[in-house]
């Protein structure tokens, strides 16, 4: 397995667009999970119109994790390597899919590209994945939390896994904390995991990039720390634009005035490009959006108003 530094591949790599009907692999890379709710999820993918499938020794459990990381890096090397899954779906995030980053045959994977979708811990998965292959991965909705609990995003799972062209992702509720227009490819993910990224092999490659960051239950300080610490290690100097997502529960202790996007402003005042707050795709309280992470995309923000535009299509309808 790898364990030089990352340098990114020249090209992306598209997997096959998801269609009705399709063969989708529940897979569990980092913490145990509730089984009610992952049967709640495959029931609803089944609905649907996809037919998921799991191997049995998902609900193992080795202290917080689902299983051994031996088993889990079989369970999601097994299925990559089958022609007749279109997706693997993580049942949840929590913690633990950083221990698969080692064990990954990143070989295997660029010459069978498939949808990985997931977030919170499956940051470090989806950002080393398409940092060592090019292939595009997709930031949502986790089986045992949306899609059980029916809060997917439906316009953008479409847009984002079924070959859409030229969308634009729901900004609605979006708040413009930094007017401006940008362009760059969609990275990122949850901001706990990109900065343990830093110092490994596996750090986050930022640059040129419209920077989606998002996290849970953080308080404004840690926030401001952890910005700090990306900012110090020049993680944030060839950004070209920052998406901020729902930071849901990250709020400043009670009796405090200022905000968390007064941190973030603080923390970003170096850098004059535009900066959005608010999009809900992670941690969110509903309709999580799926984000095709490493496209190419448009960011802007005007006034009261901002678009998050993907400029190109992140799948494909077939592979030779």
């Amino acid at each position: 397995m790898a364990d030089a530094r990352i340098t990114r591949p020249a090209k992306t790599i598209k997997p096959a667009a998801l269609r009705r009907g399709d063969k989708i692999a529940m897979v569990a890379p980092a913490s145990s999970f509730n089984r009610e709710a992952f049967l709640a999820g495959c029931d609803r993918l089944r609905e649907m119109g996809f037919e998921p499938v799991y191997a049995q020794d998902i609900f193992d459990r080795d202290i917080y994790f689902a299983g051994t990381v031996e088993r889990r890096a079989h369970e999601f090397h097994e299925f990559w390597r089958r022609d007749d899954i279109a997706a693997l779906i993580c049942v949840r995030g929590g913690y633990g899919s950083n221990y698969l980053l080692d064990k990954l045959d990143y070989g295997m994977i660029a010459e069978h590209p498939k949808i990985l979708l997931g977030c919170s811990d499956i940051t470090s998965m989806l950002t080393t994945i398409h940092d060592r292959t090019g292939l595009i991965g997709f930031h949502g909705p986790m089986v045992a939390k949306d899609i059980a609990d029916r809060t997917v995003d439906g316009p953008s799972w479409q847009s984002a896994l079924q070959g859409a062209s030229n969308w634009t992702i729901p900004a609605n509720d979006v708040e413009v904390l930094r007017i401006g227009k940008a362009s760059g490819r969609l990275y990122g993910g949850c901001l706990s995991m990109m900065v343990a990224s830093l110092g490994t092999p596996y750090e986050i490659q930022t640059e040129g990039s419209i920077l989606f960051i998002e996290d849970i239950a953080e308080k404004p300080f840690r926030i401001d720390r952890m910005l700090m610490q990306l900012r110090l290690a020049g993680k944030l100097e060839r950004v070209r634009g920052f998406v901020f997502g729902e930071m849901f529960d990250c709020l400043p202790p009670k009796g405090e005035t200022y905000t968390l996007q007064e941190v973030i402003l603080r923390v970003l005042e170096p850098y004059n490009v535009p900066i959005v707050y608010g999009l809900k795709s992670g941690h969110v309280t509903s309709g999580n959006i799926t984000l095709p992470i490493g496209v190419q995309a448009e960011l802007e923000a005007e006034g009261a108003n901002a678009s998050l535009k993907i400029l190109e299509p992140s799948t494909v309808t077939s592979h030779p």
